[in-house]
């Protein structure tokens, strides 16, 4: 969120001081490089929305050929920085008292516009037709406002995994997301503008209007108005806030004295709206009639929406309109409302960018020969404001405030994500552990830890750039973006839908990215990933020396070794910063001793002496020890069994994870070494996927949906996922119709202590699902 100073002039007849300059770089961003626009004008605000292409900077790897003289002292591969060409959807969302200011500086900013139209949406896209023509030279052309909101919502469901919300005023976290469907569809929709419709949608581009009602937002708008003579609808919402109706209100206990048993009303309930002003000789309050008001509109609208999602048997209903707007008072009648006409059966959803809906759908429409939805999309929070703390008590009258200015960015992912064909319910899945909004004690501590570990990120960042002099200045740009990031969510947790650890640590990339540190640990993984390299042949040597059953659990404690090697965990990064000679043997005496913490080894002993698996899927971690002298001599007695193996890394950079781009390189070497590793590339057994994330965590619902299909093609019947952010923060409670196993060292204290264990204590956790779920995939 952003601000400015509205200035008035008596001189000028426009709302705002044309000397004001606004920030594009907060606001209006990379408008030089946008394509297309779309604007959605409502009666007091308007969204714009602008597709651009973003230059910036990505770490890329290529091998050295060792038979030339190209090969640099002992380095396996060269890391390079090139300039790479994203899209990037912008939602700029303000007062039309801005407008015209706003399209003077979008027009002065045009550089590379390829369109002549702007697609438009909304009540005001007929008033400010002819502004918008003007000042931006292009042709509006008017798309139907019903069906961009419908485009919009598809989009939003579809693309953030957090969009959805429940409202529990009462509650400790006053925003309860949902995970997001793998279908999403049907939903109900109602929409509250001035009046109400209610609308049946049933996929991409079929929905159909099948009610509404003529009391709506504009109902309690101009009646509050006459009642109270306020005439914002701001307000009028907070004189609702302070109000009690019981003043105005009749109650069923007003009439019978308490309960009406029979009939099962409890004495609380509302029998007559504003029924005590007909015989009461008094004045009313503003505050208690803007809330009676509020109570009779909402509980008439929820009534209405519980009958139709019954008779049309739809059990997701999504309330939306300037009658919601995210503001609570409203959010907390109508969920009341819903909560008491379906008994509970039914819950009043609200979306996070529901005012973007419109200029959503009108872009969609635009860009149809681009065909969007054949990618995913990812929100940028680098670039988004998040949702706004919208308690009376916390921020009173914040949307009145002049010059408020909300940002939403999407970033546009290489290809389409999907659900892991192996989940159990996909519908149900959770990746993470620890759901922070609710946690007030964990949030305080990783706050605190993402804070803290602050100074030493900048000081990587600058050191993986030593050749570019203005590192150091981008790097503190960084710290104060992260930073702030960081204070916004201590007050406003719910501001990017659930905050998790993984949130935590994906904001914190985007921001590096933002300020082109695409990879800052890039150098310490190529310097990792060679020393590594060269223990591996002596590493394979000692583990074939032993009997089979010692072999199986040395090849466990050398995974479990490895995946100490976590940059991203503070009290390893202090031991690998003050002693550069900590290597693998000093990380396997690190490890508890067994029983472990959570411990399943024997159960996963007794499994071996059974028949080969078909095939593994393994979500891989870090660099260096971790995947060279941990995780592929692991693979190497997999493929030893007779099991396929493929490797599933990260698309982009995280931490000191492994990418997809340097773990090819690496494989290769060692299967120059290596005949298993050599044998099983040859005969297709052993496969390299992208897991199309660039996080130290793990969704298994957001998947590239070229591993999605080798999981089915291969008939998977084992997923492993190691480490700590994949299997601890994430995962750790996953469900999968397959047999599974889940392996990291809690390197973290805080952490191990509230798991009942201590720094490096063990997990490995070995499933089984039952029978009736454990089924094999076949192609489909």
């Amino acid at each position: 969120m952003a601000e400015f100073v509205r200035v008035d002039s008596s001189t000028s007849g426009h709302t705002m001081d044309k000397s004001i300059t606004l920030p594009p770089d907060e606001i209006f961003r990379n408008l030089e490089n946008a394509k297309r626009f779309a604007i959605d004008i409502g009666g007091s605000l308007t969204k714009l929305a602008y597709y651009s292409t973003v230059q910036h900077k990505v770490a890329k790897v290529r091998s050295f050929d060792h038979t030339t003289k190209e090969a640099t002292g002992d380095n396996l591969y060269e890391i390079s920085v090139q300039e790479e060409v994203t899209a990037r959807l912008h939602f700029i969302k303000f007062e039309n008292a801005y407008i015209e200011t706003c399209l003077d500086f979008v027009k002065d900013h045009l550089v590379n516009t390829e369109t002549k139209v702007i697609k438009a949406t909304g009540g005001g896209a007929h008033k400010f037709k002819e502004l918008i023509e003007r000042k931006l030279g292009l042709k509006v052309d008017k798309e139907d406002e019903m069906t961009c909101l419908i485009k919009g919502c598809n989009f939003v469901l579809r693309n953030i995994p957090h969009e959805a919300f429940v409202y529990a005023k009462h509650a400790d976290s006053e925003f309860r997301f949902q995970t997001t469907q793998p279908d999403i569809f049907p939903y109900l929709l109602v929409n509250i503008g001035s009046g109400v419709s209610i609308v049946k949608v049933e996929s991409e581009d079929k929905f159909e209007r099948i009610g509404g009602s003529s009391i709506g937002g504009g109902t309690f708008w101009g009646l509050g108005a006459l009642l109270t003579k306020t005439k914002r609808f701001d307000e009028l919402l907070q004189l609702a806030s302070k109000g009690q109706h019981t003043s105005v209100d009749m109650l069923v206990k007003d009439i019978y004295g308490g309960s009406y048993g029979s009939l099962g009303l409890t004495g609380d309930l509302i029998a007559s709206s504003f029924g005590k002003s007909a015989t009461a000789d008094k004045e009313f309050s503003k505050e208690d009639m803007a809330k009676s008001l509020l109570h009779m509109i909402s509980n008439d609208i929820g009534q209405l929406a519980c009958l139709y999602a019954k008779l049309h048997n739809l059990s997701r209903v999504y309330f939306g309109g300037f009658f919601i707007r995210g503001h609570p008072v409203t959010m907390h009648t109508i969920t009341y409302s819903i909560n008491f006409f379906t008994k509970g059966e039914v819950q009043a959803l609200f979306l996070r960018h529901e005012g973007y809906l419109g200029a959503i759908g009108a872009f969609l429409k635009g860009a149809e020969e681009d065909n969007p939805n054949q990618y995913s999309w990812g929100e940028n929070y680098a670039g988004s404001s998040g949702l706004m703390s919208v308690s009376p008590d916390m921020n009173p009258m914040q949307r009145a405030r002049s010059g408020t200015f909300d940002m939403l960015e999407m970033d546009r992912l290489e290809g389409k994500l999907v659900n892991l064909p192996l989940l159990q319910d996909a519908s149900s899945y959770i990746p993470d552990t620890v759901d922070l909004t609710e946690d007030a004690h964990a949030r305080e501590y990783w706050l605190y830890c993402f804070e803290e570990a602050l100074d030493g990120v900048v000081k990587r960042a600058v050191a993986s750039q030593p050749d570019m002099p203005e590192a150091a200045e981008r790097a503190e740009k960084f710290r104060q973006k992260y930073r702030h990031k960081l204070q916004t969510l201590r007050h406003q947790p719910f501001a990017y839908g659930s905050l998790t650890v993984r949130s935590l640590l994906d904001t914190r990339e985007h921001c590096l990215n933002e300020f082109n540190f695409p990879d800052p640990y890039s150098k310490i993984k190529q310097r990792e990933n060679d020393m590594a390299l060269k223990y591996y042949q002596k590493a394979v040597k000692c583990l074939d020396e032993l009997s089979w059953e010692e072999r199986q659990y040395a090849l466990v404690r050398g995974v479990l070794a490895g995946n100490v090697f976590d940059w991203g965990a503070k009290a390893v990064s202090d031991v690998l910063e003050s002693d550069p000679e900590f290597g693998f043997e000093q990380a396997k005496r690190q490890l508890e001793e067994r029983p472990w913490l959570v411990d399943s080894y024997d159960q996963w002993f007794e499994r071996l002496k059974g028949p080969p698996h078909k095939c593994a899927m393994f979500f891989v971690d870090n660099s260096g020890v971790d995947i060279i002298l941990g995780v592929m001599p692991f693979v190497r007695e997999l493929l030893s069994r007779g099991t396929e193996v493929v490797l599933a890394s990260n698309s982009g950079p995280a931490l000191n994870d492994v990418t997809n781009g340097e773990l090819q390189i690496l494989t290769e070497s060692i299967a120059a070494m290596d005949p298993v590793i050599q044998a099983g590339l040859r005969e297709d057994r052993l496969t390299l996927v992208q897991s199309g994330s660039s996080s130290p965590c793990l969704d298994l619902s957001r998947l590239d949906k070229v591993l999605a299909m080798v999981v089915r093609e291969r008939k998977t019947d084992l997923v492993i996922i190691e480490g700590m952010g994949r299997a601890i923060h994430t995962n750790y409670y996953a469900m999968l119709r397959c047999e599974s196993l889940k392996m990291a060292v809690i390197k973290n204290s805080w952490l191990a202590d509230r798991l009942g264990g201590k720094l490096f204590s063990v997990v490995f956790k070995y499933e089984v699902p039952a029978p009736s779920q454990h089924s094999a995939l076949t192609p489909s």
